[in-house]
């Protein structure tokens, strides 16, 4: 699969990109993509929800009131579960909900995902970009020549750039990532993926190895 390289002028640079067709266009596996977005929102998860129960509550232990003779049902303590400032039963305790999943399942569930972009023509590469200081507006009008200004992506950096993830920040729309930060939910919620041009001949050799091994 061959895609152009963009400018920052949004114009053909003359020169294209291979993209294997074992990564970006292989049969998507719908499970393993829900098992690597379940794993990243498990493992955002605090965990820290914690309620009482019937020994941790205030309140005496003393009984309420005699068991026979009251004409009443029986009673025990105030901190009965049924009573208004009770304990609760099994209610959430602090747990980790985070599990693993083996690299071949996140490599997988990686390359299905980007094989979903491809089919959609959502991914894009552009040439490099350097800049000497953070400047969002040269990044927001590169973003507006590349068409994906008013969607929802992701800028992926062959290695982490300083000067560009702090350009785009502040851009509600854009997240930008170095490559080895990405994850199967960061594609999946992304409308375009926008691959500099190192970075899609590195994740290219990345998955290769994956799909190899």
């Amino acid at each position: 699969m061959q895609i152009e390289v963009l400018n920052i002028e949004g114009k053909s640079t003359g020169r294209s990109v291979e993209l294997p067709d074992d990564i970006f266009g292989a049969e998507p596996n719908d499970h393993v993509i829900y098992l690597a977005v379940k794993q990243f929102l498990a493992a955002q998860r605090q965990g820290t929800h914690k309620v009482k129960t019937r020994a941790e509550v205030q309140g005496a232990s003393r009984k309420l009131h005699k068991q026979k003779g009251t004409g009443g049902s029986r009673k025990g303590n105030i901190r009965n579960p049924l009573y208004k400032g009770g304990g609760t039963i099994f209610g959430p305790k602090p747990r980790d909900y985070s599990f693993k999943l083996n690299k071949k399942v996140k490599d997988l569930a990686k390359i299905s995902a980007l094989s979903y972009k491809a089919k959609a023509n959502a991914i894009l590469v552009v040439e490099d970009i350097s800049l000497e200081a953070p400047k969002t507006k040269t990044l927001t009008t590169a973003l507006g020549k590349w068409n994906v200004g008013d969607k929802k992506s992701m800028f992926v950096l062959a290695e982490p750039n300083e000067n560009i993830e702090l350009s785009l920040r502040n851009v509600p729309s854009v997240l930008a990532l170095p490559l080895s930060d990405i994850n199967t939910y960061d594609i999946v919620n992304s409308e375009v993926l926008v691959l500099s041009e190192g970075a899609a001949k590195i994740f290219s050799e990345d998955l290769e190895e994956a799909v190899e091994a």
